[in-house]
Parts: structure tokens; sequence; C-alpha cells
């Protein structure tokens, strides 16, 4: 039988040939392989494997990628490989509400201050290495290539509301981590990843890594949230902060969770399912979207109203202990 190459899987070309689908034998689960070949020596799977040891995942704040498998290739020696589940960026789906914002900060910061609590710097905590379980929001899978389509690379996904289905997000990559040992001084010559504007990086004197981190996750949080969406100005000052231009008076992470708590604690609780809105949208799109998110919400009310909603029941890969957004619901129900 003849079939439309577009319609076969194999058809489907990935833009990271390091990084591939599998299942795995003992339950047909997919899981994800990535190949490293590191052009220098790095410590990424064994910080990787360290961070995923049983006492480690135990922890509720542990935002870092699960390795569930590390072997060595039998013919290169110096390649390695790790299993990890299928992921998705972070932001694919894109964000809908005020209050999915307020959780993913809440989950980075946490993160973030887990790794330096084992005086792991991660070294490049960038928008490339966040991503999220995104299966609360797509119960029915989705294709490990063609993102935008659901296993059968063909249907287009219909993604739930992160809102009402909370998403675990997850920190990968580790190739640029550096690890210290208690007590030893936290200063480097050379250090990080793609984002340079740390103004450290101009200098050649020594700085913190860890305090790179904070640079960096303040970056994410502005440019892929308060530059790009109205009505996030709580956001504002958490990012002044994190952006400290000198390192040395920049807040380390227990400071910086510190400081987001007193600013979490004093946002509008009715603004959790606000919709969010892009700077550059036109007056149309946005009566467009408005309408669109608030016959969702006339949904959504109804359904708390019959009693028959299915909101109380997050995908169990959801951080339920330290979520704000759970917080939110709670006082919106």
């Amino acid at each position: 039988m003849d079939i439309d190459p577009a319609y076969c899987d194999d058809s489907k070309e990935t833009v990271l040939p390091m990084v591939l689908d599998a299942s795995r034998r003992s339950d047909g689960a997919t899981v994800c392989i990535k190949r490293i070949n590191p052009d220098t020596v790095t410590d990424e799977v064994k910080i990787a494997n360290y961070l995923s040891t049983r006492t480690m995942r135990e922890d509720p704040t542990n935002h870092c990628v699960p390795i569930w498998d590390s072997f060595r290739d039998p013919i290169i020696s110096k390649v390695e490989y790790i299993v990890m589940p299928p992921l998705r960026p972070y932001m694919n789906p894109e964000f809908g509400a005020i209050g999915e914002v307020v959780d993913f900060v809440t989950q980075m910061l946490e993160g973030m201050r887990f790794m330096h609590k084992h005086f792991i710097a991660h070294g490049d905590l960038t928008t490339q290495n966040i991503m999220m379980d995104p299966r609360s929001i797509l119960p029915s899978g989705w294709h490990f290539v063609a993102k935008h389509c659901t296993p059968d690379g063909v249907t287009p996904i219909s993604p739930l509301a992160r809102i009402d289905y909370p998403v675990h997000y997850v920190i990968v990559d580790f190739d640029c981590a550096l690890q210290l040992s208690p007590g030893q001084p936290r200063l480097v010559t050379y250090f990080g990843g793609r984002d340079g504007d740390p103004p450290e990086y101009k200098s050649r004197d020594p700085y913190d890594p860890f305090k790179i981190d904070v640079f960096t996750l303040g970056n994410v949080f502005f440019r892929d949230f308060h530059q790009k969406y109205e009505g996030l100005d709580f956001l504002a000052t958490i990012i002044d902060f994190m952006k400290t231009p000198d390192f040395r008076q920049r807040p380390d992470a227990e400071m910086v969770m510190s400081y987001w708590l007193n600013v979490r604690a004093h946002i509008d609780v009715g603004r959790a399912r606000w919709r969010l809105q892009k700077r550059q949208e036109t007056m149309g799109e946005r009566v467009l979207y408005d309408t669109v998110a608030f016959a969702k919400e006339g949904v959504h009310r109804m359904k708390r109203m019959l009693g028959n909603g299915d909101l109380g029941h997050p995908h169990p890969s959801a951080s339920r202990r330290h979520s704000h957004l759970y917080a939110l619901r709670i006082h919106l129900k």
C-alpha cells in the first residue's frame, strides 16, 4: 500500500541528533536517551547521577532531571549515554494565566536553591535547559519529535490548562555544571554557558559560579515573561535583585527564595486565572483572546458549580507541597 511519507513516523527529522526516544523493554514506557560525547572532560554524568540518587529524589524541591540509567558506549569508551524521562521545552505549549507564571518561578527558585545547597552550580541555567513533564496537560501523550502532534505524529495536540493541571518543571544538561566541596572557596575564573550577560564575564578576576546561576535565572524571568507579557509587574523587583551587577552584592539562592516568598505573599490571588496578555497584541487580537478566555472561565466556573470538574486531581508529577498554584486555586474555589 502506498502511504504519503509525511504520515510515516520515520519521516520526522529531529533537530537534536544526540537525543532520541526509545521504548523500555520491561514495561514499554517511552524513555529519552542522550548521547554524551564531550570535546573536553566534564562531570555531566557524575553530577546528574548524584542528583538522581534515592535520597536526592526524596526532596520535593529537587527539580533536576531524574536519570533512570547510564552506560558507556561499548566501542567508543569516552562516549556515554544517559536515560531520562521524555520531556518538553517548558514554553511549549505557551503559558496562559498569571498563576502559572507564579508557579514556574517558585519551582525554578526551589530547584536552584536545591542544587546550591548541595554545592552544585549549574552554569547554564537558561531557557534551553529548562524542561517540563507535561503529562498532566497532555494525558494522551505527544510525539517525541513532532511536538505539536499526539503520538501518531499527525493529530494535533489539545493541551489542558496548566492553571488547572499544574506541571513539574525540570532542569537539564549539566555539561557546564561544577560541584564544589564543603568549605571550598567559591571563586572560579572560567565557568558558564550560553548567557553572556553576567557582568563578571567581562573581567578576568575570579567570580562566584553560584551567583552566575542567580543572574541567568533572573534573565529567564525577564526575557521569557516580564519582557513578553503585560501584568507581571510583581516580577520586576526580583529580577532586578537577581541581576545585581556586582556579584559580591548579588543575593544567593537562599536570599532570592526568601525574597520571592515575600513578593508572592502579596500577589492578589484573584489574579491567578487572569489571561497572560502579550505586549505586542493588537486591539483586535486582545478582544478575541479575552473573549475566548472569558468563555473558558465560564465553563470552568460552571463545572465547579455542578461539581463534576476534574480539577482536584492533577497528575502526580505536579509538585503539590511547594506549588503556589495550589494555594491560589484553593483560595479561588
